[in-house]
């Protein structure tokens, strides 16, 4: 009797303690969990000082952050979220015009187009992938090939501008598009000829070295002008995408410009802090 208790004894104590190395073993885990702050503490950081600079911009402004390669979700930091495109859809619409072409290749127009932010160019790409519908079809699986959800206008929703142009794209989802597509080798001479804006419009992201960038503006129907830019960065980290706007109070262009050219600033003066990376191996 004895020794079959002793033997229980003996079963219960082994329970006992295995159950307390699992223990151990899981709550280990979460506190290491919870002794890494993960990317939460430089978002608020960056956050909190994007604040204080909205305050003097003068304007109602907004920016995405991506480090670069699929699966990433963007950052986003101030009170713009997202408006019509304007001529930063010419980015997926020169890439959907680009791979429409056998074999491949860069045509005078698609250089206008995003070098220059030649509108005629652009209208005559557009027409060239088909009807209104079958250009807007084609220009959406660029997109949907990066995982943005964005829904390309077809229609001139507003007659004096162009359809695209009219396209509702949210910052986020550029930051998401910017960051697959520039992995891309495919999309390699669209994002060289975003390398090759022409000067007088290299303000905002224009002003950073090595920066590939395309801007887009126009008025809402009240006269205000919106200005906007999509691009790419080099940090210290690798290379992070980049979708910036602002809606200038006093509704000039220039102040837009100005406001973005300050936001870029910012950014260059926190490279480091970033979110950036590299493009997978197998794109590289």
């Amino acid at each position: 009797m004895t020794s079959m208790r002793s033997g229980r004894l003996w079963a219960l104590i082994a329970v006992f303690a295995t159950l307390a190395l699992v223990a151990g073993v899981i709550v280990g885990t979460h506190l290491t969990r919870r002794s890494n702050p993960g990317s939460s503490a430089p978002t608020a950081s960056l956050a909190a000082e994007f604040a204080q600079l909205e305050t003097a911009l003068h304007a109602t402004a907004g920016i995405a952050l991506s480090s670069v390669g699929p699966g990433q979700e963007p950052m986003s930091l101030g009170d713009w979220q997202s408006g019509p495109a304007w001529s930063t859809i010419k980015v997926p619409l020169i890439i959907a015009a680009l791979r429409a072409q056998v074999p491949p290749q860069i045509t005078e127009a698609m250089t206008a187009a995003i070098t220059q932010s030649d509108n005629a160019a652009a209208e005559t790409i557009w027409e060239s992938l088909g009807t209104p519908a079958e250009a807007a079809d084609k220009v959406e699986a660029v997109l949907r090939q990066t995982g943005d959800p964005t829904i390309v206008q077809s229609q001139r929703v507003r007659p004096e501008f162009s359809a695209s142009g009219q396209t509702d794209w949210p910052l986020a989802d550029q930051a998401r598009f910017t960051s697959v597509a520039v992995c891309d080798k495919a999309n390699a001479p669209v994002f060289d000829l975003m390398g090759r804006v022409e000067p007088d419009q290299r303000w905002g992201l224009g002003t950073i070295g090595g920066s590939r960038f395309k801007g887009g503006w126009g008025p809402s129907p009240t006269g205000g002008y919106l200005v906007r830019q999509i691009g790419v960065l080099t940090t210290p980290t690798g290379t992070v995408a980049v979708a910036l706007a602002a809606l200038p109070h006093s509704g000039q262009f220039e102040d837009g410009t100005a406001a973005l050219t300050t936001m870029a600033n910012w950014l260059k003066q926190r490279l480091g802090a970033l979110p950036a990376g590299d493009c997978p191996a197998h794109q590289r």
